[in-house]
């Protein structure tokens, strides 16, 4: 679920809107021009009850045929002429506003390129999605139709006030008696509808998020018999989406009712009216004719009112919406200053680092707590700890996936702070242990971790290294479609494929987040015998849970709470480390005196290391 949710208190829909004044600028001719043209279409239906009042009074008071003719050629032409301009201005905003709805979602995917991992941890991908989809096509929607006809409508109403008056006085002023409490209900209902119009929009992320989540993990939902309980939770924010979608219907219906009711009875005391004057001949027939054929001409403009506010409100929502993304901080393009001068170190440092999530409490502990570790140039360091003690988040550091609280990573004795992220990532390649990769082919995926000049030679030296060659097989080899996720591959599968990203660009640094836990053991041991030579000339940090894992590492590294609690060589720590020996036996302390567990956890894991040979 979204922890994003926004209040629309005192919020001003007009002053959201303008927020989309920089995507609409590069069209607005052709919007101005639109709208100018709607609004002459608009009087120029109002023409039509002045052409009603000449033939009224004229030709038909004096029975001219021919005037009569000559009055509905008139009339044709009006109603052509309306027609042609409602129709440009129809083509005049197709385009434009079809380059706007694409530009703002191109800028949508862009910025979420580039917001943070902590970013994307908080919000539900649903409610990306919906805002990136839904939001969108409501924010075209009403730059197409509810903002011009705000406009058009306005005009026409005071311009079609405007002719009631000059007809008669008295009867305009009848007709504009309701005009005080539908604006006070208009007021109230604008106020309503954008609460309930940002939770409907809200709800809909949610179920989005559902639908995607099902849709990924259906696997599990089809492994354990979860069908009926996935469905529940999807009806049941279905109905409360449906629940909130009738509230929207009832104010809808509740203004609609206020407006349409109330000048339409404006209207009827407003013939009663003037029928008297034409009996007492006070007022012409055509005058009459005229008069209420404009006011029925308003009727459209005036009932229009309820649901354009309606459209409008959910136009601001889907504009708040998608601003609470954009507005986000992306990462920092900002290149710091070097800090205090100290003796430059090779390989990959880190020195003092600190580090706490950014919706940690603020009194809980850091979850990496002034680590200090030194990689040589060309050394592979295995980082080895309990579940939960921060061995991932130690490697998500080094591209900086996350910042550093306090402290400094260097690579070759530079900050990584000091280069570009680009710069960053173009000598850091990573392997997590949940490997994730994108519907496009294989050999996509794979060149995803080299430059732009790599191509086959490449592709096969990395497949080669992962033992990944049994991409050969699949039926278009390379080119073979993996499907989104990957999962039309093995859990193993996919995890050699992300090695085989990782080491395609050949990068001076390597940080593998156990990479090999899905593999057997015999290919297991193919991938560990062709990775050493990658790593012999690489700097490597590998989070290793598996004694075999370890040795391809020529030193180890404990981590115990948050901090490097030794450092040595696999054999060092198994015989000198009670806490590392036993995470390499797989037995508790507990099971063996203290004094006991490094020895005998080095017979047992010496057992496993003779089986492997």
């Amino acid at each position: 679920m979204s922890t994003t949710r926004a209040t629309t208190e005192d919020r001003s829909a007009v002053r959201t809107l303008l927020r989309l004044w920089p995507y609409v600028r590069p069209v607005r001719v052709r919007l101005f021009t639109a709208a100018f043209v709607a609004v002459v279409a608009s009087c120029t239906g109002l023409v039509i009850p002045l052409v009603l009042k000449w033939m009224v009074d004229g030709p038909v008071a004096d029975r001219d045929p021919a005037g009569v003719w000559l009055g509905a050629l008139y009339l044709l032409l009006l109603g052509l002429a309306e027609s042609v301009l409602f129709g440009l201005r129809r083509w005049l905003v197709a385009r434009p506003l079809s380059h706007v709805e694409a530009e703002m979602r191109a800028d949508l995917y862009r910025h979420l390129q580039r917001l943070p991992v902590a970013f994307h941890d908080r919000w539900a991908s649903g409610q990306l999605l919906s805002r990136a989809t839904t939001d969108l096509m409501l924010l075209r929607m009403f730059l197409a139709f509810p903002l011009t006809f705000l406009l058009v409508n306005g005009a026409t109403i005071l311009v079609g006030v405007i002719i009631m008056l000059l007809q008669d006085w008295t009867l305009g002023l009848v007709i504009l008696g309701p005009a005080v409490p539908v604006i006070v209900m208009c007021v109230v209902f604008e106020s309503r509808y954008a609460r309930v119009a940002r939770l409907a929009q809200d709800q809909v992320g949610d179920l989005t998020t559902v639908v995607e989540e099902s849709v990924l993990g259906i696997r599990i939902i089809k492994g354990f018999g979860r069908h009926r309980s996935q469905a529940r939770a999807f009806r049941e924010l279905s109905g409360t989406l449906r629940g909130t979608e009738l509230r929207k219907a009832r104010l809808l219906a509740t203004i609609w009712a206020v407006i349409v009711t109330l000048p339409e009875v404006a209207i009827g005391a407003a013939l009663v009216l003037g029928a008297v004057q034409v009996a007492d001949g006070e007022l012409s027939a055509g005058t009459l004719v005229a008069f209420l054929s404009t006011a029925l001409a308003l009727r459209w403009p005036v009932d229009s009112i309820g649901f354009l506010l309606a459209m409008s409100q959910e136009a601001a929502t889907a504009t708040e919406r998608y601003f609470e993304v954009m507005d986000a901080e992306p990462e920092s393009t900002t290149i710091a200053t070097a800090g205090p001068s100290r003796p430059a170190d090779g390989g990959l440092r880190f020195d003092g680092v600190v580090f706490r999530y950014p919706d940690a409490a603020p009194d809980s502990p850091p979850t990496l707590d002034h680590v200090d570790l030194h990689i040589r140039p060309g050394e592979s360091m295995a980082l080895v700890g309990a579940t939960g003690s921060g061995k991932t988040t130690l490697t998500a550091l080094v591209p900086r996936l996350h910042e550093v609280t306090s402290g400094r990573i260097t690579l070759d004795g530079e900050d990584i702070t000091a280069m570009s992220r680009e710069e960053l990532r173009a000598k850091v390649a990573v392997a997590f242990e949940e490997p994730t990769l994108f519907s496009a082919s294989v050999g996509e995926n794979v060149l995803m971790g080299a430059g732009d000049g790599a191509g086959t030679a490449e592709l096969e030296r990395a497949l080669a290294v992962a033992q990944a060659e049994f991409v050969h097989a699949l039926p278009q080899g390379t080119e073979t479609q993996v499907g989104e996720q990957g999962l039309s591959l093995s859990g193993g599968q996919r995890q050699r494929i992300a090695l085989a990203r990782a080491v395609v660009g050949q990068p001076r640094f390597l940080v593998l987040d156990d990479p090999l836990s899905a593999l057997d053991v015999h290919t297991e041991a193919a991938v560990e015998a062709a990775l050493r030579q990658v790593l012999a000339d690489t700097t490597a940090l590998i989070v290793a849970h598996r004694p075999s894992t370890v040795l391809l590492a020529d030193r180890v590294a404990l981590l115990s709470d948050g901090r490097i609690t030794a450092v040595g060589t696999h054999h060092e720590l198994l015989r000198s480390n009670a806490e590392y020996a036993h995470l390499m036996s797989g037995e508790h302390v507990g099971d063996h005196p203290m004094e006991h567990v490094g020895d005998h956890a080095a017979e047992h894991v010496g057992e496993q290391e003779a089986d492997r040979r």
